[in-house]
């Protein structure tokens, strides 16, 4: 962990809720801004509780309880990925009551922020998948009957997880902890060799988050979206199905979730250069990280607003595991009365005898 003495101030982000540390050091003079943190600790806390119930809910459907097809392959690892980072969640939510002090140590700020990286690529590209697979399944027919299979889904998926963990390690390098102002800060230490280098790593991680967890999957959404569109209007046997409608409530809901936290982490690149867009900065980017983590809790809700099939799988299954449960325990009070008969009549049993 490095030391405030030996930390150079210009090395430093806004980014995953640094902007407590950032305003401290930057502004000359802490000034907290409880508002910001009240929000953010409301949104976190809603997000992992409904994330972890209804991405949950999600994995436990698609798994055990539907018929496993190509498109419960997709939903089940993209639920995968968002219950993965909901757990991660209450670590954040304790450094911000804390006034940003971290209590967990470097292994964990790492682990933390690689968790948030890791969820961000593998829901981008999954969706990006999902949406090409759509268009595949319903343009190109004899391919997809030929060549679209379970097996290659999750060997798609198998792929989708090692790419967004190698897309993720520069977390692991950069992210760690710093003591300052009695209070330990998890931030993004681009290591002081020289001010260039600090930039042009952050140059390069931020643009390569912004091009292969943005732009380039939005293009090829929204491309594949367009060509289904297309055909759709050209041909009257396609017709949009209710999962397909889902699908694109879905995509549209991680776009609209992310799209300010990528435009903030570009504005924040100025800050190389100028100083001018620091107060936008401060206030803008705690919102929009916010919005991107609640986006974890977004996809089980569309499910079940938009698709039929899932609120029918989810009400048989809790109807099933509310029997189920009643059932055990009408069969566990049977047995406790049953054993206290049995033990009454133990104790009966020698005072007959000795009346005879």
């Amino acid at each position: 962990m490095m030391t405030e003495e030996n930390m150079d101030y210009d090395n430093i982000t806004y980014e995953y809720m640094e902007y407590g540390y950032v305003e401290e050091s930057k502004a000359g003079g802490y000034s907290q801004r409880e508002a910001l943190h009240i929000i953010s600790v409301i949104i976190y806390s809603l997000a992992f509780t409904l994330g972890v119930i209804g991405n949950g809910a999600v994995i436990w459907v698609t798994a055990f309880k539907s018929k496993r097809t190509i498109n419960s392959v997709w939903l089940q690892n993209l639920a995968m990925a968002d219950f993965v980072f909901v757990l991660f969640l209450p670590f954040s939510i304790d450094y911000v009551l804390r006034d940003f002090h971290w209590l967990f140590g470097t292994t964990v700020c790492k682990l933390n922020s690689f968790v948030c990286t890791m969820n961000m690529y593998a829901s981008v590209l999954f969706l990006t998948v999902l949406s090409l697979d759509r268009y595949i399944s319903m343009v190109h027919v004899t391919w997809s009957q030929k060549f679209r299979t379970v097996r290659r889904a999750w060997c798609a998926c198998a792929m989708i997880w090692i790419v967004s963990c190698g897309l993720s390690t520069p977390t692991l390098i950069f992210r760690d902890t710093i003591q300052h102002n009695g209070k330990v800060v998890c931030f993004n230490n681009f290591h002081d060799e020289s001010g260039h280098m600090v930039k042009v790593r952050h140059i390069a991680m931020v643009l390569l988050r912004t091009a292969v967890g943005f732009l380039l999957p939005f293009a090829t959404i929204t491309v594949s979206g367009v060509l289904l569109a297309l055909k759709t209007r050209q041909s009257n046997s396609l017709r949009f199905s209710s999962f397909t409608r889902t699908v694109s409530a879905v995509i549209l809901a991680f776009f609209i979730c992310w799209v300010p936290f990528h435009t903030f982490s570009l504005m924040e690149l100025s800050m190389h250069h100028t100083t001018y867009l620091h107060s936008v900065l401060m206030v803008g980017f705690p919102l929009a990280t916010s919005l991107a983590f609640f986006n974890s809790c977004v996809n089980p809700i569309l499910y079940v607003l938009l698709t039929k099939k899932v609120r029918k799988l989810l009400r048989r299954s809790c109807l099933n595991f509310t029997k189920s449960s009643l059932r055990e325990l009408s069969q566990s009070v049977s047995a406790t009365e049953m054993d206290l008969v049995l033990d009454t009549c133990s104790h009966e049993e020698p005072n007959a005898n000795s009346s005879v």
